[in-house]
């Protein structure tokens, strides 16, 4: 049995790790995972193409109303989306708060020395350098973050750019996929950027603290990660956003990623197969991601996720 998989890019890693070690276990199923990003895999499910897929967004209502379809969003793991940035020959750890950011990406803020810049960072010598700002093209899920919570620390950026998966970016180098957009970062002095935690370390790139809703900055980290779903609000639907969480403890640009299943297969065998591989995903697989750096779902979302994902068929 061959099982599909669409998806983002950023959890892919983690994803691939999973079919590889699900087959050695059940090798009666292997999982083929296709990174086509978060609109494009919530598209495909909808219109009944491949198995399940899988995206750093809930899917839009609009979307959902309209195909009919009963879609299960089960939460995988948790991820946060980290500020990267390359400024050679200056040490220090930078500093941002979320208006910050967002004038940074609105491309008021042109230079790395601007005095909303300086003053969150008095340590650090910055210099006159322009801020060449880097970001994902349309339909990604890292957007979609990102924009929900410069959303909701400015409302200049939910009026300019808004809160989606393709935000309108005023300023800035567009790419397809999060490695491609590390790659560019780590060769451009000046650049920022952004892209999911586990990419981010195992890139070697410099990563900002971000200032949270407690009015702390907050490195990013798994425990960090994990602290913003413990003081968020779930519903039954998991449909719910986690950024600029409550908490002195959370980092604020952090996420649920989810699956996006069917709730009935288009056959039996199909279904069963599917609910064995999450119900491995919920076991075995939060130990494997929790291995790898990711922060996995806390215990009482676990046994939730865990008894919506038994129900497909």
């Amino acid at each position: 049995m061959v099982l599909v998989e669409t998806g983002s890019s950023m959890p892919e890693p983690l994803y691939k790790s999973w079919a590889d070690e699900f087959h050695a276990q059940q090798p009666s199923t292997d999982i083929r995972y296709m990174a086509v990003g978060t609109a494009e895999s919530a598209r495909n499910i909808l219109a009944g193409s491949g198995d399940f897929g899988g995206g750093d967004a809930p899917i839009p209502e609009a979307q959902l109303r309209t195909s009919g379809k009963s879609i299960l969003e089960l939460p995988a793991v948790l991820i946060g989306i980290v500020i990267i940035y390359e400024l050679p020959d200056v040490k220090g750890e930078l500093k941002l708060t979320g208006p910050v950011l967002a004038n940074i990406f609105l491309g008021k803020t042109k230079s790395w020395n601007d005095p909303a810049i300086a003053k969150l960072n008095p340590d650090m010598k910055l210099s006159e350098l322009p801020i060449q700002v880097l970001h994902r093209n349309e339909g990604k899920g890292s957007n979609y973050i990102l924009s929900d919570y410069l959303a909701k620390v400015s409302p200049e950026f939910l009026a300019t750019a808004g809160r989606s998966e393709s935000p309108k970016w005023p300023v800035g180098q567009a790419f397809q996929r999060s490695q491609d957009l590390v790659a560019k970062l780590r060769s451009t002095p000046g650049a920022i950027g952004y892209t999911e935690l586990n990419i981010a370390a195992s890139s070697a790139v410099r990563i900002a603290s971000i200032k949270n809703a407690a009015g702390e900055f907050v490195k990013p980290l798994a425990k960090s990660i994990a602290a913003a779903a413990s003081e968020s609000k779930m519903n039954n639907d998991f449909r719910v956003s986690l950024t600029n969480a409550p908490g002195k403890e959370s980092y604020p640009i952090s996420s649920f990623t989810w699956l996006y299943v069917p709730a009935v297969a288009k056959e039996p065998r199909r279904g069963s197969s599917v609910a064995s591989y999450l119900k491995w995903v919920y076991t075995s697989g939060q130990k494997i991601a929790q291995e790898k750096g990711y922060a996995i779902l806390p215990p009482e979302v676990l046994e939730k996720v865990a008894q919506k994902a038994a129900t497909i068929r």
